[in-house]
């Protein structure tokens, strides 16, 4: 959609013209910190244009595609940056992706180039490609091979293989001049949840990504002196990547992790003296058991999270009294990631939820929530589904006019497929995925409501709820996980959800379980509630 307010002079969008305005104004500054290598704005814009040459010559052109498939690297960073001068978009590829996932997005995408490293610690890149059909690859021109030693291969998925490696390219004049970017050009695409199809490319142009790296620098608090971030997410996320560009447009530096790991992220922290990380409520559980002494993180001044799993209150309220700032957010591909993020200044309660204000309040972003049921819009405090309207949201699904012509309404509204509520102040709350909501007893409820009364009995560990149709009504059923060496008595679950919960919301059945289904993302590991459902029809038929 177009912009629908005026920009100050100083916005810049395209993102060549960013680079060159740190060039001009801290050239000599610290851009990254990688295995405690600094690496400095102007060291950077060298990297970008001997990339955007050596991506030139091998053919790249305005409107291309170029598939990463590699882990968080400086290269990743300047082959973006270097696509964005020629013009051309890159295809995320997330390193946990497997062959189908592979296959379907150079099929989808139709990237001209494959980037990747053939070996990098567990992850089997070869293994993945041997998998891959050869007409998902129909349109590479050529794999790009990253560290790839004595004997390079000469096919790679039946292309011819070359090497890339960045610190060896020649170098190139620093008044060559940008003739390909421009705003509405396409910048970058990720992947998102999908269907029996496959999931969809949402496609954001330089325009989106740099008013949204814009806006959330100050909202978030990465123009404020000292900060620093820790890159702990993918940048083929929306999450790693959003938090990446918000600081670089911040002009802070960035400290980069390859992949994440807990206790290496924990020392990370302490030795950069890090003030942001972001990342899911999984990854700061394992980050927090590393911390030492009753201030683990004396730098940190916002970790932002999205949750995942139950029991995040009595999770936060630890963290928060060891002087660990958890501050719930929002953000998904098609808004971009760091769209929201709560006020500090709100309880603890209010604090840790998902959603907040937008990054982008004072520029014109309108959110509505419009009752599931009815299709009527609602005032704040009753829960809907949240609709958003903002000159950051996506462009469209790569070649899918029938998925953008659905998430997109005829008022420019994205529909999120989230529930939630807006606040008075103009922020709102996430409760759920809107598939994930539950209708009971009329009501709309989230299932983390049931979850964490029952991960305060003893002997729970975990706990996933959904809701199935009993004797044609929709009733609330729990899966249940125990802590070790314990078995929680199901009775106790069922009498504890009565004496906290309406009985609408009282679990019709709880059933033990060694572990959830699950999927991996470029942000964590997330539970699938709808292979939960399909479990909890097939134990109501067995019994019947």
């Amino acid at each position: 959609m177009p912009d629908q307010t005026p920009q100050t002079p100083q916005t810049l969008l395209t993102l060549p013209a960013l680079l060159a305005r740190h060039v001009a104004e801290r050239g000599d500054a610290t851009a990254f910190i990688v295995d405690e290598e600094r690496i400095t704005y102007a060291q950077f814009d060298d990297m970008v244009r001997r990339s955007a040459a050596w991506l030139q010559a091998r053919g790249v052109k305005p409107g291309d595609r170029v598939a990463l498939w590699l882990v968080n690297r400086i290269e990743w960073l300047a082959l973006y940056f270097a696509l964005a001068r020629l013009g051309a978009a890159v295809m995320t590829v997330n390193t946990r992706y497997r062959s189908h996932e592979l296959a379907y997005i150079l099929e989808r995408s139709q990237a001209s180039l494959l980037v990747l490293q053939l070996n990098f610690r567990k992850i089997d890149f070869p293994a993945v490609l041997a998998d891959v059909p050869p007409q998902a690859a129909a349109a590479l021109r050529e794999v790009v091979v990253l560290d790839a030693g004595d004997t390079p291969p000469a096919q790679v998925l039946g292309k011819p293989a070359v090497r890339f490696d960045l610190h060896r390219l020649p170098p190139v004049a620093a008044d060559d001049p940008i003739t390909a970017a421009a705003p509405d050009m396409a910048s970058i695409l990720f992947t998102t949840s999908g269907t029996t199809s496959g999931p969809k490319l949402v496609l954001h142009s330089q325009r989106t990504i740099c008013l949204h790296s814009q806006r959330a620098a100050p909202a978030y608090g990465f123009s404020e002196d000292g900060v620093r971030l820790l890159a702990a997410l993918p940048f083929a996320g929306v999450f790693g990547f959003n938090a990446a560009m918000a600081t670089f447009v911040a002009g802070q530096p960035i400290v980069m992790m390859d992949t994440f790991d807990g206790e290496q992220a924990a020392q990370l922290i302490v030795r950069h003296a890090v003030t942001h990380v972001f990342g899911s409520d999984e990854m700061f559980r394992r980050v927090i058991e590393h911390g030492q002494g009753e201030r683990p993180f004396p730098s940190a001044r916002v970790f932002g999270f999205a949750c995942f799993h139950p029991g995040v209150v009595e999770f936060t309220e630890a963290a928060w009294a060891r002087g660990i700032p958890l501050i719930g957010l929002y953000g998904s591909s098609e808004v971009q990631a760091l769209f929201s993020l709560q006020a500090r200044a709100l309880p603890l309660s209010e604090r840790i939820l998902g959603g907040g204000l937008p990054a982008s309040h004072a520029f014109g972003v309108q959110i509505r929530i419009r009752d599931i049921d009815s299709g009527e819009l609602l005032g704040p405090g009753q829960s809907g589904a949240i609709e958003i309207r903002a000159d950051t949201n996506f462009v469209t699904y790569l070649n899918n006019p029938e998925a953008s012509a659905r998430a997109m309404d005829a008022e420019g509204y994205f529909r999120t497929g989230d529930v939630g509520y807006l606040r008075a102040d103009g922020s709102f709350v996430y409760l759920t995925r809107q598939g994930d909501a539950m209708r009971l007893g009329g009501y709309l409820v989230s299932p983390v409501e049931i979850e964490d009364v029952i991960k305060t009995v003893a002997g729970v560990a975990d706990v996933q709820v959904v809701s199935v149709d009993i004797g044609c009504q929709a009733r609330p059923v729990a899966f249940v996980i125990a802590a070790p060496d314990a078995r929680p008595d199901t009775q106790a679950i069922l009498r504890s959800a009565s004496q906290n919960l309406a009985p609408f919301k009282v679990p019709a059945h709880v059933w033990l379980v060694d572990a959830f289904p699950t999927t991996q993302s470029s942000n964590g590991t997330k539970i699938q509630r709808a292979k939960l459902r399909d479990m909890a029809l097939q134990r109501l038929t067995a019994a019947a």
